[in-house]
């Protein structure tokens, strides 16, 4: 495969992804209110693995699919239960947009949690950045406003907590591991927990779904594929931000399908998390730090 750089078409790349992405989300949204949440956790997994095991055997082989630190591809699919069964629940509930609001504090989470995991060092700036960023998350979930806190919320940040905690694993994993083993393993440990503890509470599938879920699987690989090849042609540091470009998509998909917009409060909590989020990222090119591609997505 061709990876000489090409910044314009990493650009194309990655807006496909976070749109197939954000498409996938909206499937999961839908079938959470049909299926327990550990259930459509399951699904998210299996429904990729077929797609995305063709794609690896057709690019790369069967030879890439071997694991090396089976350690922490294990740490990873229990962070992948953990980050999607949380983030499903939360959709339930909560608006596509105010879920994703929440969750684009995961790269400030990120720089934080590579001071005590990974020993890097965090500027007095980019402290400052988080703690914008986390301003920006209590301002979505209001805490205290009509005696308690979002419980949904809440699950939004644990599900980005355990992305981030992920993250740091890759880079981990990166050394050793390539990047179609990483994808592959995490698709399918996830399925196979998830799938086990679904158990007690499966419901049988519908005919009707058949194609949701199918287009659900579709459009997560199809992500996968557009978001390895956008890191291949283009630096981390110009195609990273535009995973904030997934809010319009979600947006979009809250008016179609459910009717519904941001409220005042997730408006101006996403703008602080947003741009705190991206000079975030300006730092991070300043100081010439090449972030490696995240490798999953709720």
């Amino acid at each position: 495969m061709n990876t000489l750089k090409s910044p314009t078409r990493a650009v194309f790349w990655m807006l496909a992804a976070v749109a197939c992405f954000s498409l996938m989300d909206a499937g999961m949204k839908q079938l959470s209110g049909s299926y327990a949440t550990l259930q459509v956790t399951f699904l998210r997994g299996a429904a990729s693995l077929p797609f995305v095991l063709v794609w690896v055997l057709a690019t790369a082989g069967p030879r890439s699919l071997i694991p090396v630190r089976w350690g922490l591809h294990l740490l990873r699919g229990l962070l992948g239960m953990t980050m999607i069964g949380c983030f499903v629940f939360a959709l339930r509930s909560l608006p596509l947009s105010t879920a994703y609001t929440i969750y684009f504090v995961a790269p400030l989470l990120i720089a934080a949690l590579s001071v005590p995991l990974l020993g890097e060092t965090v500027g007095p700036r980019r402290w400052v950045a988080i703690g914008i960023g986390l301003v920006g998350v209590l301002v979505v979930l209001r805490p205290g406003v009509d005696g308690f806190i979002s419980v949904p919320g809440l699950m939004v940040l644990l599900a980005a907590t355990a992305y981030a905690v992920a993250a740091i694993t890759v880079s981990m994993l990166t050394r050793t591991d390539t990047p179609q083993s990483m994808v592959v393993w995490f698709l399918a440990l996830l399925a196979l927990g998830a799938g086990l503890l679904a158990i007690p509470d499966w419901q049988p599938l519908q005919w009707g779904h058949a194609g949701l879920i199918a287009g659900m699987g579709l459009a997560g690989a199809a992500g996968q594929v557009a978001l390895t090849r956008a890191f291949q042609l283009g630096e981390a540091s110009l195609i990273a931000p535009l995973e904030y470009t997934g809010l319009v998509w979600v947006i979009g998909w809250d008016v179609l399908f459910w009717g519904v917009l941001p409220d005042g409060y997730t408006w101006l909590g996403g703008a602080i998390i947003v741009v705190s989020g991206l000079y975030l990222l300006h730092r991070e090119r300043i100081r010439k730090v090449a972030a490696p591609a995240p490798l999953d997505h709720p």
